[in-house]
């Protein structure tokens, strides 16, 4: 091991070790919030590019200091501002190794450790979300990249049932594809929609319930009211309330209308691994295609995500790669350049493979039951406050909470994300829902649990009193 190397790994080990715990057992050693001005973060990467090459314990030691105060603590117990995952330490471990292996998994030959290492781990991620077994996994970035990936599938087979080759025509003189969303569908899934060439023209928004589940009724009209190729876009686990659309209701629409079901579940796809919450998945496993991510709920390190879809031959038509210096051979393995839209990346399944080794079947399922258990308890408590609402129904790991004062119940949500923020023991941020500020909450780092959850609900108690006696 070089020194640079092994300054980085003592630094890895420091960091995590060194956590902030939000119960206050004389752990806090930082804060989880940023400590650098922009200004201070550009003087201390900036200056001019050396002109001979540097030592290199010299290079990361400066990385270090240049980088820790700008760094966001949201692998801790207290980061509740969006949907992040705290990266499993056996995931880190091997991701280390991934690094230090340098491997290409473009074609089993590039690396068949890599590929094999995929395949292993796409099998397990099928059995684990009960989803069809002959199914195709395509390793991405993450959750926005595995729903361009299932998108570009469905587009592909839907104008094939219309009688458009695309891999010929391409989208000239293609009929125009329809997709419906809801009204408040994630930001990702638009943009994905319009990489695939498909304007805001046929995007068709479907009004949601208070809980940001389509309507069905409203979507049967739409449906039946349009011609031509079509993709339902559902959700599972929404971003603000965790809610689940109705997928039985889906998924025979999809029937009826000839058309492609995919649900992004970024995170609410893992509520399948978890006994106790898999029947609010009930229907889910009729769909065409999923994208989740793994750095979320799954706790792999960041980069990954998966797109999963039911035809493989529509998956492979959508992304594979060909060229004479790609050699096969009847001995190969799996090639994961048919399912992703890379040539070359990342490793990505050697941390797939190994979180799921460590967390095995019953820890995947302890910690989704304990992260949503936590949810449903902080729900109770803070609708135990006075001038507190809850919006939504807490069915996995998501609150959104809005704050109200005075006569006129103003909304003072912004000033209670700064209070509970001061500290740096917490991290929040708000989100406009429904019309309305609100605090979104999310359970989802590796371990937190009951004792985290009451701690916060006695700080949110704290600080919500000083605010209403001011």
């Amino acid at each position: 091991m070089t020194d640079a190397m092994k300054l980085a790994a003592e630094h890895g080990r420091a960091w995590r070790s060194n956590a902030v715990r939000p119960m206050g057992d004389g752990a806090n050693v930082r804060a989880i919030h940023p400590t650098a001005t922009l200004e201070a973060l550009r003087e201390a990467f900036g200056g001019p590019l050396p002109d001979i090459p540097q030592e290199g314990q010299g290079v990361i030691r400066d990385l270090i200091a240049a980088a820790e105060p700008g760094l966001v603590g949201n692998t801790d117990a207290g980061f509740h501002a969006w949907v992040m995952g705290a990266s499993h330490p056996v995931g880190v471990a091997a991701d280390w190794l991934t690094s230090a292996w340098g491997q290409n998994p473009g074609i089993y030959q590039c690396s068949p450790a890599a590929c094999t290492a995929e395949e292993v781990a796409a099998g397990w991620l099928l059995e684990l979300l009960d989803l069809p077994r002959n199914g195709s996994v395509g390793f991405t970035t993450g959750a926005t990249m595995a729903g361009f990936t299932c998108l570009a599938a469905a587009r592909g087979e839907v104008l094939r049932r219309a009688g458009h080759d695309f891999d010929e025509l391409g989208l000239a003189h293609a009929p125009p594809v329809k997709v419906f969303v809801a009204e408040d569908t994630h930001v990702t899934n638009l943009a994905a929609i319009r990489y695939l060439g498909i304007g805001n023209r046929d995007v068709i928004r479907i009004a949601t319930d208070a809980q940001g589940r389509m309507v069905v009724p409203l979507l049967a009209r739409s449906l039946s009211d349009t011609e031509g190729p079509k993709i339902i876009l559902a959700t599972a686990g929404h971003i603000n309330t965790g809610a689940f659309d109705d997928f039985p209701a889906l998924a025979d629409l999809a029937a009826e209308n000839d058309a492609w079901l995919h649900v992004d579940s970024a995170f609410g796809l893992w509520a399948r691994a978890a006994p106790d919450r898999k029947a609010r998945t009930a229907g889910l496993e009729r769909a065409d295609s999923w994208s989740t991510d793994g750095h979320k709920w799954l706790q792999v390190p960041y980069d990954s995500g998966f797109a999963i879809v039911r035809h493989p031959d529509a998956h492979a038509r959508a992304m594979d790669m060909t060229a004479s210096y790609l050699t096969q051979s009847p001995e190969g393995g799996r090639n994961p350049t048919q399912f992703s839209p890379e040539l070359s990346r990342r490793a990505r399944g050697f941390a797939v493979w190994a979180v799921l080794r460590a967390l095995g079947r019953e820890g995947v399922a302890e910690m989704i039951e304990r992260h949503c258990a936590a949810a449903e308890l902080l729900g109770d408590l803070l609708r135990d406050l006075p001038g507190v609402r809850v919006h939504n129904d807490v069915v996995l790991n998501q609150l959104a909470v809005s704050f109200h004062t005075g006569d006129g119940g103003a909304n003072v949500t912004a000033a209670m994300e700064e209070r509970l923020n001061l500290d740096g023991r917490y991290f929040f941020r708000t989100a406009s829902w429904k019309g309305e500020t609100v605090l979104r909450v999310s359970v989802i780092s590796r371990e937190t649990g009951v004792a985290d959850i009451r701690a916060l609900a006695a700080c949110v108690d704290r600080e919500w009193s000083a605010i209403r006696t001011t």
